[in-house]
This record gives structure tokens, C-alpha cells and sequence, in this order.
């Protein structure tokens, strides 16, 4: 670890033009089952950035999902989300050269806070600040989704194919299941839903498409930071609302839609106050099914990494015994859905 630490610390040193830096912490962080991220604290002397700097260093892992941008490509977002005014980490160097670490990686400013779900949820935040944080990230999404196509910096990101994000989608996890190649007839039956329930879309915006409790950083109740952006895709708006909203983010705080912390109706109030659209609740909903059905193929793609040899790791083992639950809930949430209607 001493020498990785000592290799990052002289890239910055090139970067900033510092006389010498002095390694204060390094430490890989927990989370990024899919890739590496390490913090990284320097004393620089001299250059653009002298004193006591702290900084998270993201890194290729030794393997990857289909859906996940490579570094070069999640770099050019985040600056495109930062330069929209998403409260995320400063882009501040990107290394395409794998020589200097052994794998292509980038840096960005250290946010304070905590991402823990356990805290976030489970925590004692009272009412008004668990729903000053939720209309906090109903705020980001709009900021987020002023973002659109085209820019020449995320030429690398596709168009949805035909004119519906969400019938794309469809037809993306059917190809995903069909090279997964077991039997899952409670996702193939909610694709066939999915397909025949899609609603009219909105514009096509830039989405992070992984917008959930674990992966933004609070301090006492104030958002510092939303973190991994290595999902990010042109797609329709509800899709983030729905990927919050989702079963499978709440983290035992079932009552609390918006990713255990608070309620639909204020993300949604927020989302539309920051960004004047009209946002349908019927059209979030639908896209939290979706959510249930991309989490529980990239569950199945996660432990295909551990039992190919590709990445042995007990955390991806233990994501793909979780398909099930994602089955469950589908069983339950479609009727529900359908029962409202």
C-alpha cells in the first residue's frame, strides 16, 4: 500500500507543481464493489495547491460490469455534472497512463460526511432534516438533468435506441438474461410487464442512474456529495427518481420511500420546483420496477465475476444470492401497481 501511496502522491506532485508532498493517511475505502477507490490525505509544499489536501484516488478494478464507463469516460461526466452545479466532487486529474499505477485512475476532491445507509437511515435525523435532505436530492436530479445531448465530451455515452429510454432498457436485460443464460421466469414476466406498461417519455437527459442512499455523503444533514458515476447514461428523468425509490435502497426504512430517509411527495415537490417539469407519479413508479429488474441483473452479472475466477470476493458472491429478493418484491410491487390503477 506504501508504494501505491507513494505513486499517487508523486502523480499529484506533477499535477500541482509541489516542491515535495508528505503522506499523511492512505487508506482504500470501503464500498466500490466495482471499483477501487482509496483516500488519500498530503502535506503539498508550494504549487497551485499547498497545505494540507485531502483526496480519493478511483481506480480500475481488476474486473468490471457491462453497464460500467471506464475511468476516462466516468471523469468527463462528473465534470459535466459538476459544471451543472451538482454538488459532487471536484474532477481534478485524469491518468489514462496504466504504467504509473498498473491501471487507468483518477483523482477528485475528498468530501466530508458519511454515505453509510445504516447511518443515513437508521440514524437520529429528525423529521424536518430528513426532509430538507430528500428535497435536497430532488434538487440534484433537476441540476443534473439540465444536462443534454448533444455534447461533444460525452459523445461516448449512446442514445437510447428507438424513441422510449424505457422500452430500451427492456431489451437491453433481455439480451442481458439470454448471455446470462439461466432460467428467471419472475424477471422475464416483469420485463414482459415492463414492455407492455412503458409510459410516454421525457426528455432525454443525463442520468446517474445509480442515485441512492450509499452512494451521496452527508455531513450532520447537508448533502456534500454524490458519489459514483459510473453508471451515467442518457435516459429519460424518472428513471433516477425511480432508482431512489427503489425497494432495494430503503436499507430497512421500507416506510420511508426515497431511499429510507423520506417521503415521495417532497423529492418530487423539489425536483419540480428546481426544474419546472411536471413530474408523473405513476411514470416514477414504473421505473422503480425497472430499478428491481437492473439491480437484480447486475446482482446476477456481480457473482458471475466471483464464480468465473474473474474477481474472487465474498461481497460479489453474497450480491448474487440476492436476486431473489429483487424476484420477491416484483412479485409483490406489480400487483400493487396494478391494483392502484
Amino acid at each position: 500500500m506504501s508504494a501505491l501511496a507513494d505513486t499517487f502522491s508523486n502523480f499529484i506532485v506533477r499535477q500541482t507543481g509541489a516542491r515535495n508532498a508528505r503522506v499523511i493517511d492512505f487508506s482504500k475505502l470501503s464500498g466500490g464493489a466495482i471499483q477501487d477507490n482509496f483516500g488519500l490525505t498530503l502535506e503539498l509544499e508550494g504549487g497551485d495547491r499547498p497545505g494540507r489536501q485531502e483526496f480519493v484516488v478511483r481506480q480500475d478494478a481488476p474486473s468490471g460490469v457491462a453497464e460500467s464507463l471506464s475511468r476516462p469516460e466516468e471523469f468527463r461526466v462528473l465534470q459535466a455534472a459538476f459544471g451543472a452545479g451538482v454538488t459532487a466532487p471536484e474532477p481534478l486529474w485524469l491518468c489514462e497512463d496504466a504504467e504509473v499505477s498498473g491501471r487507468i485512475f483518477y483523482v477528485m476532491s475528498r468530501a466530508s460526511g458519511t454515505a453509510s445507509p445504516r447511518k443515513l437511515v437508521k440514524g437520529d435525523l429528525t423529521d424536518d432534516q430528513r426532509r430538507h435532505l430528500v428535497r435536497r436530492l430532488g434538487a440534484e436530479l433537476a441540476r443534473l438533468h439540465t444536462v443534454r445531448p448533444p455534447m461533444d465530451s460525452l459523445a461516448f455515452l449512446e442514445m437510447p435506441t428507438g424513441s422510449n429510454p424505457a422500452l430500451s432498457r427492456v431489451a437491453l436485460y433481455r439480451r442481458y438474461l439470454e448471455e446470462i443464460g439461466e432460467p428467471h421466469p419472475v424477471l422475464e414476466w416483469a420485463l414482459n410487464w415492463l414492455e407492455d406498461h412503458a409510459p410516454e417519455p421525457g426528455p432525454t437527459v443525463l442520468c446517474h442512474c445509480d442515485f441512492r442512499t450509499g452512494n451521496y455523503m452527508v455531513d450532520g444533514d447537508e448533502l456534500t456529495a454524490v458519489l459514483d458515476w459510473e453508471f451515467a447514461a442518457w435516459s429519460d428523468p424518472c428513471e433516477d427518481l425511480g432508482w431512489l425509490c427503489c425497494r432495494s435502497w430503503r436499507f430497512g426504512g421500507d416506510d420511508r420511500e426515497v431511499g429510507g430517509v423520506g417521503d415521495k411527495d417532497d423529492l418530487l415537490a423539489s425536483y419540480r420546483e428546481v426544474s419546472g417539469a411536471d413530474i408523473d407519479p405513476a411514470a416514477v413508479s414504473y421505473w422503480e420496477v425497472m430499478a428491481l429488474v437492473r439491480w437484480a441483473m447486475i446482482a446476477l452479472q456481480q457473482a458471475r465475476r466471483h464464480m468465473s475466477g474473474e474477481q474472487r470476493s465474498l461481497e460479489l458472491a453474497l450480491t448474487g444470492r440476492m436476486v431473489a429478493q429483487m424476484e420477491y418484491d416484483l412479485l409483490n410491487q406489480i400487483p400493487e401497481l396494478e391494483e392502484g390503477q
